[in-house]
């Protein structure tokens, strides 16, 4: 009898623990999609002064840590860095001011920016900005919408293709629904 009454607890402890475990998992990690509409508005957009004019086509992403929506581009931004790079596209990063954080080693290419003028009126991450070979920004917003993002979804293969072929992007107001963390805060 003790022997039943001894496994009965132990089982009821492991079963109490893995509740534990899957409740913590689930608060910390799973996130609901909240289909938030944002608009993205680039007019204030600048290049620091050293990247600045003509160069080549250059794209600056928008990095807060803390948001579990940058998870789902972070792949994507990865292969777009692989595909884009090598023909001469620069791929840089501003993180988000007072937060903490490191990318994953897939993206240890993108250059950091301490900061970037006019980037302090961001609605949201994730976000990217593309600008041409003359200094012009061609592009401001997301990714691409709903809750993922990938090449089959992307806004951002298109427009560096467009790019790279010498054709003019001008794109730098979008409206999209996705998943949104606020850059202001």
């Amino acid at each position: 009898m003790a022997k039943r009454l001894l496994t009965l607890l132990v089982l009821l402890l492991c079963a109490a623990a893995l509740w534990w475990a899957y409740d913590s998992f689930q608060s910390r990690y799973l996130r609901t999609f909240d289909n938030q509409t944002t608009f993205f508005d680039g007019s204030q957009l600048r290049l620091p002064p050293e990247l600045a004019g003509p160069g080549p086509i250059r794209v600056v992403h928008f990095w807060d840590p803390a948001c579990p929506c940058n998870v789902g581009n972070q792949q994507h931004l990865g292969e777009l860095v692989e595909h884009f790079a090598p023909q001469g596209v620069s791929f840089h990063v501003v993180q988000r001011a007072g937060s903490h954080g490191q990318l994953p080693a897939n993206l240890a290419a993108l250059k950091p920016l301490a900061s970037l003028p006019g980037s302090e009126q961001l609605p949201a991450t994730p976000a990217v900005a593309i600008w041409d070979r003359d200094g012009n920004l061609a592009y401001f917003g997301p990714y691409s919408e709903g809750a993922v993002c990938n090449s089959s979804n992307s806004f951002i293969e298109p427009i560096l293709t467009a790019l790279n072929e010498g054709r003019r992007v001008q794109a730098s107001n979008t409206l999209a629904v996705g998943c949104y963390c606020p850059w202001a805060g």
